[in-house]
């Protein structure tokens, strides 16, 4: 039998409780998670399938059935996360896995386009995911948004700060002050996921047991900042740090001092987009930065019309003449007429018009350029996107300035 003959037999279908069996043993097989891998983390068999339960009932997951055999998959998790101070649907892309005896007929890319299909639907205008390759999830749309930023220093190397009057409380990882003071944070710092309970679950799926939770309140006894972290084999583990203030961070600096007879290094994660090395008196530190998560624009339409860009002082026009590999949809010209400091927006189909301002861009350039990972200018420099020197200092003037903090894993 040849693979096309195999595609007409299958079946597509959503997932409910009753097919966990095969959707943890495909997600298994995929990643190649063994069970040395599940004990290190905690996890028995008995408790890595009740784990996926609450995927299966609240997220909408697709897959592609050979008689009534799960074969390939994919997972939608609804999801909200900030744009510029401005809080969009987010569809969180995860468990993407095909048996390998199935790949190369085309079912993910099917799979892909339902689910993105479903997030239009759903008003869901940006996509996230982690990328187990980037250039596949390139040729399909999605681009690099932000980056993970890895360091290690000496125990001599912590920086000494000013003493605070606040106070270090260690607390469990659902205390209220944690999750209220992170929601505080995330909806003031572009970037970052707003997480509901499934994406605090998610947060914790692979950390040991052992990981602290710490939170910094000030004298009037708010939680401005906190950090979880891990003490082991003389290492302080740094997973996230965040604060609201300098007080807080003076405060977080100091609460890692008082550790330091029992550390000689740190090591942790940072997802500022900023180098630490720059903020420590010796910044001799080992720092390493790895692309982390990419999105892709679903609906350029919508997306447009939310998008908070800053208002410029003059009336212009601009076009995006935009090429998408998945969707026809976004496959238009886009033109935003921005007067009196209001915005509107026209779709043509047009190919051959001739616009004002034009700019020609794919999906995956237009979508980490509107998320602020690269500017206009360097994408036209490197040729992702062709577009004059006004339209290119318009693009400038009206995106905003920063970097997405993006620390979440799904």
């Amino acid at each position: 039998m040849n693979k096309s003959q195999i595609r007409n037999q299958l079946t597509l279908r959503q997932l409910n409780a009753n097919d966990i069996e095969e959707f943890n043993e495909l997600l298994r097989y995929a990643f190649q998670v063994t069970e040395k891998d599940l004990l290190h983390f905690g996890w028995d068999n008995a408790e890595i399938k009740q784990s996926k339960y609450p995927i299966l009932q609240n997220a909408y997951v697709l897959g592609w059935f050979n008689k009534n055999k799960l074969i390939s998959q994919i997972a939608l998790y609804p999801m909200q996360m900030n744009i510029y101070n401005k809080i969009f649907k987010m569809g969180g892309i995860t468990g993407v896995a095909t048996y390998p005896e199935y790949s190369g007929i085309g079912l993910m890319a099917d799979l892909m386009k339902e689910i993105l299909s479903t997030m239009r639907t759903n008003k869901q205008s940006i996509s996230c995911l982690y990328p187990y390759s980037i250039p596949y999830y390139r040729s399909r749309g999605w681009e690099i948004i932000s980056d993970k930023m890895t360091f290690s220093m000496a125990d001599h190397q912590v920086p000494k700060v000013p003493k605070v009057q606040g106070m270090i409380q260690r607390v469990e990882c659902d205390n209220d002050d944690l999750i209220k003071l992170y929601d505080k944070f995330a909806r003031q710092t572009h970037g970052c996921l707003i997480r509901d309970k499934l994406a605090w679950d998610e947060y914790w799926r692979w950390d040991v047991e052992h990981e602290v939770v710490a939170i910094y309140y000030d004298t009037n006894n708010n939680p401005t900042g906190y950090i979880i972290y891990l003490l082991e084999n003389d290492v302080f583990k740094i997973k996230e740090m965040i604060y609201l203030n300098k007080e807080a961070q003076y405060g977080i600096w100091g609460y890692i001092n008082a550790h330091q007879s029992m550390f000689d290094k740190i090591k942790g994660a940072n997802y500022s987009n900023h180098n630490l090395a720059f903020l420590l008196e010796d910044g001799h530190i080992k720092e390493t930065t790895k692309p982390y998560i990419m999105a892709r624009i679903v609906d350029v339409e919508q997306f447009l019309k939310d998008y908070p860009f800053d208002s410029i002082n003059f009336d212009t026009t601009i076009c995006f003449i935009v090429s998408d590999p998945l969707l026809d949809w976004n496959k238009k010209a886009f033109i935003l007429h921005f007067k009196s400091n209001t915005i509107s927006l026209e779709l043509n189909n047009l190919e051959t018009r001739k616009y004002d301002n034009e700019i020609v861009i794919d999906i995956q350039t237009l979508t980490t350029m509107l998320l602020g990972y690269k500017r206009p200018l360097y994408l036209r420099q490197i040729g992702r996107l062709d577009a004059n020197d006004q339209a290119i200092d318009i693009l400038e003037e009206i995106i905003p300035e920063g970097k997405a903090y993006f620390s979440d894993y799904f």
